[in-house]
Order: structure tokens, then sequence, then C-alpha cells
């Protein structure tokens, strides 16, 4: 399961509105560093470019970011910018406002709706483009985000924006958002250890409506934003030996296996994880594998 040579089309296809993406697609928060944020040590620049030009090799056709990536030294859509511009035109680039960093890298105040053409036009600049593919509108905390998501559906219409999407929210996010414009896509945190039960309503009504379902952190679990969990129990690690995988693939096989409109975002600085990461859309879990990785999940919830 670590061939070099498995593209990220393996896993199959899904559409964000009319644009076409493999279902294995790149996560740039680790372009930045050893952790996300200011959590770890900067990242080796061209090590970082390495990464982006191989993962184009490998068919990634579709990439998450934000202007609020960025370490020390480093900045996740600047990486981006240097290492594929002039971008291929079969490339989407998924980007998402909301959250807000000073310079120093502190947490600033969330985003007010009239402060959401400066994080859009932010990402325009970094990106070097003239719109965004998509953006995703992060959730933080309040109660309605129609007023937030109304602010981004009107740089829709003057064209700044292709498709719309959210992240961080519950099924009623959802129904609000689509009843100002249409949703292409879900982001929320999602995996093998995740058990809440607002995502897992999402991810089936997103089953239902043709929706993308993103989830991040699907690798990360409870590590989150500090990297990958350390720590697999022996369902997962059975499952691994079984199809000489890591349990890291195991795990994303188990995310894309929750349905075709499930797409993988994993985020890595190394080039060889990178190709693990990929290679895992051509892992199949047979039913017995998944009813023992599900057990598990539901014994430990």
């Amino acid at each position: 399961m670590t061939s070099k040579t498995i593209t990220a089309d393996a896993a199959g296809t899904w559409t964000l509105g009319d644009l076409t993406v493999n279902r294995v697609g790149f996560g740039a928060m680790r372009l930045t560093g050893s952790a996300a944020f200011h959590l770890g040590t900067p990242s080796d620049r061209e090590r970082s470019i390495a990464v982006l030009h191989r993962a184009r090799e490998l068919g990634v056709n579709h990439i998450d970011t934000a202007a609020f990536y960025f370490s020390s030294l480093r900045s996740a859509n600047e990486i981006i910018n240097s290492a594929l511009s002039p971008y291929p035109d079969d490339l989407v680039i998924v980007t998402k406002v909301g959250p807000f960093r000073n310079y120093s890298g502190e947490w600033g105040t969330s985003a007010r709706p009239d402060d959401l053409r400066g994080h859009v036009e932010e990402n325009l600049r970094q990106l070097g483009r003239d719109h965004l593919d998509v953006v995703n509108l992060r959730r933080m905390r309040q109660d309605s985000i129609a007023e937030h998501f109304g602010a981004l559906a009107e740089l829709r219409e003057e064209g700044l924006i292709r498709h719309l999407g959210i992240s961080d929210v519950e099924p009623r996010h959802l129904a609000e958002a689509q009843a100002i414009a249409p949703v292409v896509c879900v982001q929320n945190r999602f995996g093998l250890d995740s058990r809440n039960p607002d995502t897992a309503e999402i991810l089936r009504i997103c089953g239902e409506q043709g929706i993308a379902f993103v989830p991040f952190f699907a690798i990360a679990g409870e590590g989150g934003s500090h990297g990958a969990t350390a720590g697999h129990d022996e369902a997962v690690l059975a499952v691994a030996r079984a199809h000489d995988a890591t349990p890291a693939q195991v795990r994303l096989a188990w995310t894309l296996a929750q349905g075709p409109h499930v797409l993988a975002i994993p985020g890595t600085g190394n080039p060889d994880h990178l190709a693990e990461n990929i290679a895992a859309g051509a892992l199949r879990l047979t039913g017995d594998e998944l009813d023992i990785l599900n057990s598990r999940r539901q014994k430990s919830g």
C-alpha cells in the first residue's frame, strides 16, 4: 500500500459544483511547519514546494488552504503560489475564511460579516488569483451563519468566488446557508475517533443531497492541529497488517468508505507520507473490516 505510483484518482472523483476533483486531495496546513500554525518548527520551504510538485505528479487536483495557515516563517498560500502558479486548468483550490490571526500569529476576534471581503481579497492576493474556486465559511461558534454566509454570497455574485461551502457546522446551519445560496461542500472534523452526532447527521444529509463532505483531521484524530495521533488500537493495527498498510492509510480508507461523496484532504510536509496518503485511495476495506472498525468506534464512544 505504500506504492509511490498510485495516483489520486484511485478512489474516484466527485464534483464541487461544476468542478470535478479526485476524492483524495491535499490539505496545505502542514506545508508551513512540523505542526499547524505556531505549534511546531517552520518547514523547509524548498521541501514544501517539492511536496506540492509531487502531489501534482500523483494526480492531486484539489488543494485545501487558508490565509491563516502560516508559521513564523512560512505561508501556505505563498508556497502554493510559488510552486504551482500559473495554475493548471484542472486544479481546484479551496480556501476558508472566518478565523483571523494577526501578523504575530495570535488568534484575533472572529470576522464580522463586513470583514469577509478583506479575508477573501487577502486569499486572492496571496494566491495570485482573480477569483477563488471554493470558499468555505468556517463557523466560529456563532448561533446563526446567515449574515456571514450572505456576505460571501454577495462576493460570489460579484465573481470573486465561484462556489461556496461551510465548515464546523450543525445540520441547521446547512439549511440556513442553502436558503441563501448553493452549498457545494461541508467541512467538519470527522474520522475514526470522532463521534459527534451532528456531524454524523451532516454526513448523511450531504450524501442524500449530493454535497461533498470533506472531513478534516481524519488522520490526526485527537492530535488535531498538533499532528497525527501516535495511538492506534489493535483493530486499526490488525487491519493495517492485513493490507500491508499503515494505520494512517487505514484511517483514510475508512473515511473514504463512508460514502462516494466523502473527500479526503490529508496534509503533510513529507514527500513519502504524501505518497502513502494518496495510495490510501486504492485501499478497499472488506465489509468485515469495516464492521470491526465501526464496532471498535462505537465501543470507545
